[in-house]
């Protein structure tokens, strides 16, 4: 059995792509983006670089950079997945 974690990593749109836009300096980070726009899987992906504190790199269609000020905004976020998927599929939370 493979580990539900990264088999959203076969399905990546990236799969193809160089390495090297992947991991993109500036120049080359809104080509990374672009790819990440049409990925089927890119809400794994981005959960995963934030809940692993994941420093480099494009990584769900966000850069190193917007991934700080994210973290920095909700510190206490124990599963970005849920978070992610509950905004993709438009759910609200109410607190008291």
């Amino acid at each position: 059995m493979t580990n539900a974690r990264t088999d959203w990593r076969e399905n990546s749109a990236c799969g193809s792509s160089d390495a090297d836009d992947l991991f993109a300096d500036s120049p080359r980070q809104k080509r990374a983006k672009t790819i990440c726009m049409r990925c089927p899987v890119r809400t794994e992906c981005l959960a995963e670089a934030l809940d692993e504190r994941i420093e480099f790199g494009v990584w769900g269609g966000m850069t190193e950079r917007e991934r700080r000020v994210l973290l920095r905004s909700k510190p206490d976020v124990a599963s970005w997945l849920y978070v992610l998927e509950a905004a993709r599929d438009g759910v609200v939370s109410r607190a008291g």
